[in-house]
């Protein structure tokens, strides 16, 4: 009986407790109007929050040096905050998770968290954590991508697994960008697109070191509609703080850092689910010996100069509808060129079928030869298959 009683006081108290605050909602919903100059309109103050995400799962074969290996694995699970604020300002909270708690690349972690005013289309202002204005590969989801994973262009070049030593930030970074579209013409497209914005430099969830801010843009055109031709451009450095060694053998704490000069240009056409984009992306700076997996890593000073302080890579890609709009055919051709020279590259052939089941269930088939010129046996082969769910 008492805790009949109990149970029924809960209750009672809950509905109180929601009803209570579906009054101050609606109070402050008027309230607001009423300062706007708007008395009785229903404007929306706070937008109700969109949660979505998606998961993919992975097979992959390889045989490198002769030695096959194959696994299956969960290759990222995604969850998505969004919503808006007084209707101009849009807000994005993101987290990934691959099911390894040990390292930075793969443990639980957040990816974005900014908020940026949208009134206008020709100038917005973002804030927070996210996507790094560089290339147009990095601009893209994992879904959209297709193929293993991005170019290696990207994952080298713009803060994933990053040449710099930098731990894996999923191509982002914490900062301040300005953006906006200009020219619109009359199918609805916008001639010029530009974008740059003002970073730590260290990648995600990381404080600055250096307290020398990176600054990152591009630029690009859209002669006709589908068609996009840009240049990016990138400047800043990648610091760690440590014991370093002087000359005469004393140490010292200190911060060293290395150079990130950076410079892109691509062009991508797609129309009619047909998509072509090749882009090319050049690295001047050193790297750090290690690269930063866990906390404690950042504190090696050791720079790699085995590798010199310069680097490269180029992909070209296509995505042809073979079976409606479900089935296509997909090719990339994707080198890296870790020193900038030939004997240090690594490209992949890489061909694929996707076919999209249901917009929320997505399944590819991919092959790729791959070849390595830093091992002994320079060929090998590598065979990967995802499904893709969204929710």
């Amino acid at each position: 009986m008492k805790k009949r009683v109990l149970l029924s006081t809960v209750i009672a108290l809950l509905t109180i407790t929601a009803s209570h605050a579906e009054t101050e909602a609606k109070a402050d919903v008027n309230t607001a109007n009423t300062e706007n100059g708007n008395p009785g309109k229903k404007e929306e103050v706070f937008s109700k929050p969109k949660v979505s995400g998606f998961f993919i799962g992975q097979y992959q074969y390889s045989d490198p040096d002769g030695e096959s290996s194959n696994t299956l694995s969960v290759r990222m699970l995604r969850l998505t905050v969004t919503g808006r604020i007084l209707n101009d300002f849009q807000y994005t909270v993101q987290g990934q998770a691959s099911g390894n708690t040990e390292n930075l690349s793969d443990s639980p972690r957040l990816l974005d968290a900014n908020i940026e005013w949208q009134k206008f289309n020709q100038f917005k202002i973002k804030a927070g954590q996210f996507k790094l204005p560089f290339t147009f590969d990095n601009a893209s989801n994992p879904i959209d991508v297709g193929f293993t994973n991005f170019s290696q262009g990207r994952q080298k070049l713009v803060n994933a697994s990053d040449r710099s030593g930098a731990r894996s930030s999923n191509g982002r970074d914490i900062g301040v960008q300005i953006q906006g579209d200009l020219f619109p013409g009359s199918d609805g497209h916008s001639f010029l697109h530009y974008q740059v914005g003002l970073f730590n430099g260290q990648g995600t969830n990381t404080k600055d070191v250096d307290n020398q801010k990176d600054i990152v843009g591009g630029i690009w055109i859209a002669p006709i509609n589908g068609l996009r031709i840009g240049v990016f451009g990138w400047t800043g450095s990648y610091a760690r703080e440590g014991t370093i060694t002087d000359e005469d053998g004393s140490t010292h704490t200190g911060v060293l850092k290395v150079d990130k000069q950076r410079y892109a240009f691509g062009a991508e056409y797609t129309k009619n689910d047909y998509l072509f984009r090749a882009e090319y992306i050049h690295n001047t700076g050193y790297g750090f010996k290690t690269q930063a997996s866990k906390d404690d890593s950042e504190s090696d000073l050791t720079i790699n100069t085995s590798n010199g302080n310069k680097a490269d890579a180029f992909y070209a890609l296509a995505s042809v509808p073979v079976i409606g709009k479900k089935g296509f055919i997909r090719a990339r051709y994707d080198l890296y060129r870790k020193a900038a020279k030939w004997d240090s590259s690594k490209t992949q052939y890489e061909l694929q079928f996707k076919y999209i089941l249901h917009k929320n269930l997505i399944v590819t088939l991919e092959y790729a030869l791959v070849n390595d010129r830093t091992l002994e046996d320079h060929n090998y082969n590598l065979v990967d298959a995802q499904f893709i769910v969204r929710f």
